[in-house]
């Protein structure tokens, strides 16, 4: 958790920094809250104990002359109870994002994703290399890394992640729409790391993973931006089923 609030502090001082030479000075910086509703499609919630459930999200982000930061918060099920029986239960997701520049788009990549219930918690840490191609329109950002895992089941390196960020913005009839994508992939992956809630172990299929989203968002105004999303994973979040939802989200801009 030490991790999580290193960059929960690096990212209010940007907030209040006000300094023109000041190492914290931003170039931009955004905040916004959610509410958000996630739908199991059919084969999900009747091949796997995946139930549909709200959540609530708090993100944000900021750039510097040295790099930039993204980050966001998950309360899932929030009216819940953290003793509830899984997957009904509360949990908290919180998942910071580094990029200290290099040169020429070339980036050190720290990302870690920590997820805390009752009865589960897992961290992913990455450390590697990302590369950022940014238009007026599009902006892109693969990167590759090693993974680290420490988990209910199983700590220790974990093979690697390739994954990327876009985002394209476009009009329709005068309408800001925005496509957005985020894309992971676990390869080389331990033997002991895919296991299902219970806690038995796969097959050797397990020795990747697939998880990301893609989405669409529509700025209503300034404040607000209604959107949905496309969630998919392939042996990952417990199961080794693909599993897919739609998530129906609407953002407040502060």
């Amino acid at each position: 958790m030490l991790k999580i609030f290193f960059a929960l502090i690096i990212f209010l001082s940007s907030l209040i920094a006000n300094e023109k030479d000041s190492f914290f000075q931003t170039n931009y910086t955004f905040i916004d809250a959610s509410i958000n509703y996630l739908d199991w499609n059919n084969y999900t919630q009747n091949h796997t104990i995946q139930k549909d459930f709200s959540y609530l999200e708090i993100e944000g982000g900021s750039g510097w002359d040295w790099g930039e930061f993204y980050g966001f918060m998950d309360i899932e099920n929030p009216t819940h109870s953290y003793s509830d029986t899984p997957t009904n239960d509360l949990r908290v997701t919180v998942k910071p994002i580094f990029d200290i520049y290099i040169k020429n788009g070339l980036n050190i990549h720290i990302q870690d994703f920590n997820l805390q219930s009752k009865t589960y918690h897992i961290n992913n840490l990455i450390v590697g290399l990302s590369y950022k191609y940014s238009s007026k329109t599009l902006w892109f950002t693969p990167f590759i890394a090693p993974h680290y895992k420490t988990s209910t089941y199983f700590t220790g390196f974990n093979g690697y992640m390739l994954g990327w960020s876009f985002n394209y913005d476009f009009e329709i009839f005068g309408e800001k729409i925005a496509l957005f994508n985020w894309h992971e992939f676990k390869f080389n992956r331990a033997k002991d790391d895919y296991q299902l809630n219970d806690g038995t172990l796969v097959g050797n299929e397990k020795s990747y993973g697939v998880n990301g989203s893609i989405s669409l968002w529509w700025t209503l105004n300034k404040h607000l931006k209604p959107g949905v999303q496309y969630r998919y994973a392939k042996y990952e979040l417990g199961f080794p089923e693909y599993q897919s939802a739609l998530i129906y989200s609407l953002k407040y801009y502060f």
